[in-house]
């Protein structure tokens, strides 16, 4: 299995990068990974995004020293441990907004959060607010109109009705090509007035194109050869994540 990620601020964005980008060993046999997008209007945007990241990373050792302690090799439903993930997340978010009295536009991010179990290869995707995901080929697409259902507006909503009320879910099974980015994958313009052709969409250049997959940093190079060869460039801050189950 190998795992592959970019970040990459966007030309419109001058003073700083809003997406973050997070991958990780969750316990023996699972992969956390997640991709954020902060919100441009509001309040320090890159904070959010940064934030969530630092909470993946804690709930990430917590489990492995955990593990470690108990000695214990116990089957969780996959659903059920994606959903104390995600409910762990909330609960942070709930306790450091209230340890720094943060204001709710302090903690407006996208989530694109993805958890994968190495040996069955099934997993799941949740999607809160915009962004791009693609398993094996497939492209799924969510769009909110400019207008995400950021992750921070649900930080005092009761879990259970904020998870089931959820459309943006993804279950699959035996995936061998995953990846997930922030809708930044949309945003490649010609860096000048003139366009050179290519036979190939971004997203399928990224998400499904296996050129360089033997280096670890396949997706800087792709970004570079689109940059230097293709005069294409991420206007909007962009953060991918993609795996390759071989």
């Amino acid at each position: 299995m190998k795992i592959y990620s970019a970040l990459q601020r966007g030309t419109y964005h001058e003073n700083y990068c809003e997406d973050s980008i997070y991958n990780g060993k969750y316990g023996k046999n699972k992969i956390l990974c997640a991709v954020m997008d902060g919100c441009t209007s509001a309040m320090e945007s890159y904070f959010a995004s940064s934030l969530v990241s630092k909470i993946l990373k804690k709930i990430c050792h917590e489990k492995g020293y955990k593990e470690f302690v108990s000695n214990e090799d116990k089957k969780v439903n996959l659903e059920e441990e994606f959903q104390f993930i995600l409910r762990n997340i909330l609960q942070e978010l709930k306790t450091i907004k209230n340890h720094l009295l943060l204001d709710e536009k302090e903690l407006l991010t996208t989530l694109i959060l993805l958890l994968l179990d190495k040996e069955t290869q099934d997993g799941l995707i949740i999607t809160i607010g915009d962004g791009f995901v693609a398993l094996d080929g497939k492209e799924y697409v969510f769009d909110q109109d400019n207008k995400p259902d950021y992750l921070g507006f649900h930080v005092n909503q009761d879990f259970e009705d904020f998870y089931i009320n959820q459309q943006q879910i993804l279950r699959f099974n035996n995936a061998k090509d995953i990846s997930i980015a922030t809708d930044g994958i949309f945003s490649f313009e010609p860096l000048k007035s003139e366009k050179r052709n290519h036979d190939f969409t971004i997203t399928e250049f990224l998400s499904n194109n296996r050129e360089h997959s033997e280096k670890t940093e396949m997706l800087d190079l792709k970004l570079k050869y689109l940059e230097h060869q293709m005069g294409l460039k991420p206007t909007d801050d962009f953060g991918m994540i993609r795996i390759l189950v071989e």
